[in-house]
């Protein structure tokens, strides 16, 4: 008789017992969060590519951004570097709640970071709405609206997760100290999203 029981968060056990003698357990990782950081790799791979199409452009073009081009303001992209840097903390906390069995506070805390991440994403599009400059103006512009629109694209990928982790738990019992999956995997994108706008912020508005 084999009978196998799953652990949502942590492993995956499976029993088995032989000639009514006891039985034996063989424990196995999970090894979730491990694909998700594959996918991560993979997808900082991409990134990877329009930054070295982004450096090469610009090293190929003696003035850059090309003459022309609106000067960038800082204002509203500082703003919006402050908030999303701010929410991998607050989603943080959130994660440490729900390992503590605080299901208020997961749900306190990845609320406020989707608020955030929400507030990001509109700021995103009110400079869309300044910038004084179109997609096909220069290489320049071309770069940056694609550059910042992918970003733009994972934080809604992001938000999706963080909505539906506050969906899932709302079922009792979905989250706790034991299973926590979910929250954790929704924060590691994040973090993910968080970084790369770092390096984007960096090349695009400061260098």
């Amino acid at each position: 008789m084999q009978g196998s029981t799953v652990d949502s968060s942590e492993r995956v056990v499976y029993g088995e017992t032989r000639g009514g003698h006891g039985a034996a357990h063989e424990e196995h990782p999970d090894h979730r969060i491990f694909g998700i950081a594959m996918f991560l790799i993979a997808e900082s791979m991409i990134f990877l590519g329009l930054f070295a199409a982004y450096g090469t452009f610009r090293l190929m073009n003696p003035t850059w951004p090309p003459e022309g081009t609106p000067e960038m303001e800082l204002l509203v992209p500082g703003i919006n570097t402050i908030i999303l840097i701010s929410s991998s903390f607050v989603m943080n906390q959130g994660n440490r709640a729900i390992k503590n069995d605080d299901l208020k506070g997961l749900r306190l805390w990845f609320g406020a970071t989707a608020l955030m991440g929400a507030i990001f994403l509109a700021g995103q599009l009110y400079e869309y709405n300044h910038t004084g400059f179109g997609l096909t103006d220069n290489i320049f512009t071309s770069t940056f609206y694609v550059l910042t629109g992918f970003h733009g694209l994972h934080v809604c990928f992001g938000l999706f997760l963080i909505l539906a982790v506050l969906t899932r738990s709302l079922k009792a019992g979905r989250y706790s100290s034991h299973a926590h999956f979910g929250p954790e995997a929704a924060e590691l994108y994040w973090h993910f999203v968080d970084v790369i706008w770092i390096i984007l912020f960096t090349i695009l508005y400061l260098l």
